[in-house]
């Protein structure tokens, strides 16, 4: 499990934590090619503002307007980042939601969001999106003689639904109190295109205690158990990860025995 704090260069070290209630599910907007909006179509039944528009098959996006949602009042920026991510369809990458998209995603399902923080939100969104193909990337690491560059395929968030692997967690917290810890805040499910192989991944969200002004996630992004080799590689990292933790404590003992 990859922690990651926001690194200093980012803008959302200098907000206190009276932001952090309102970026506790920045990851239901992920990326798109075209608009940016909620991933779980639960939402969209109970949504007054749903306009009906058609999901795009690869995030389960609708489009949204770049124009200023009603009642707000300070103008938030349309320009969009692009990502470092590849799509799988086109030679380009995939592209961040503008600040002003991402508020409208926010009164769309409802939710009270303070305009001021929108620009934060996004960057801790974008920050934790680059952050889990990173760790993606260490993972297809393994099966680069398969193929040396993996794309995007399409995404898809499920916020409401415990991954196997977090259930057990919480399973266990259960029984043994000690090993507790809160559920992850957010679950997405990514699909790559590995060379003409598509191969899922589940990325689990944590928000762990905050050092200082700066927020802390944890992702635990790792291959889905839905294919042999998704197999094969849980079970490599985990053997390696093992051999690894039984190396140093061995060279902890030769050292408190000297």
């Amino acid at each position: 499990m990859a922690t990651k704090p926001i690194p200093s260069e980012c803008p959302m070290r200098k907000h206190t934590s009276t932001s952090k209630v309102s970026i506790e599910q920045p990851e239901h907007y992920g990326i798109d090619d075209n608009n940016t909006d909620d991933n779980n179509k639960s939402y969209q039944n109970s949504c007054p503002r749903h306009s009906g528009d058609a999901l795009s098959p690869d995030n389960q996006i609708p489009k949204l307007t770049q124009e200023p949602a009603p009642g707000q009042t300070i103008p938030l920026p349309t320009s969009r980042v692009i990502s470092s991510i590849p799509k799988a369809k086109s030679k380009e990458y995939w592209e961040y939601p503008s600040p002003q998209q991402f508020y409208n995603a926010l009164v769309r399902k409802g939710w009270e969001t303070p305009e001021e923080s929108i620009e934060t939100m996004v960057d801790i969104h974008n920050f934790l999106n680059e952050e889990a193909w990173n760790e993606i990337l260490k993972w297809e690491g393994m099966r680069k003689r398969d193929c040396d560059r993996p794309k995007l395929l399409r995404f898809r968030g499920r916020p409401h639904e415990l991954s196997p692997k977090a259930r057990i967690i919480q399973w266990a917290g259960k029984i043994f109190p000690s090993l507790g810890t809160p559920p992850p805040f957010d679950r997405h499910d990514w699909t790559i295109d590995r060379c003409g192989k598509e191969v899922r991944y589940v990325i689990d969200y944590y928000a762990g205690p905050d050092e200082g002004d700066t927020p802390v996630f944890y992702l635990d992004v790792r291959p889905a158990l839905d294919s042999v080799d998704s197999v094969v590689d849980r079970i490599r990292l985990a053997t390696k990860e093992t051999f690894e933790q039984l190396r140093a404590r061995a060279q902890t003992g030769k050292t408190e025995e000297r």
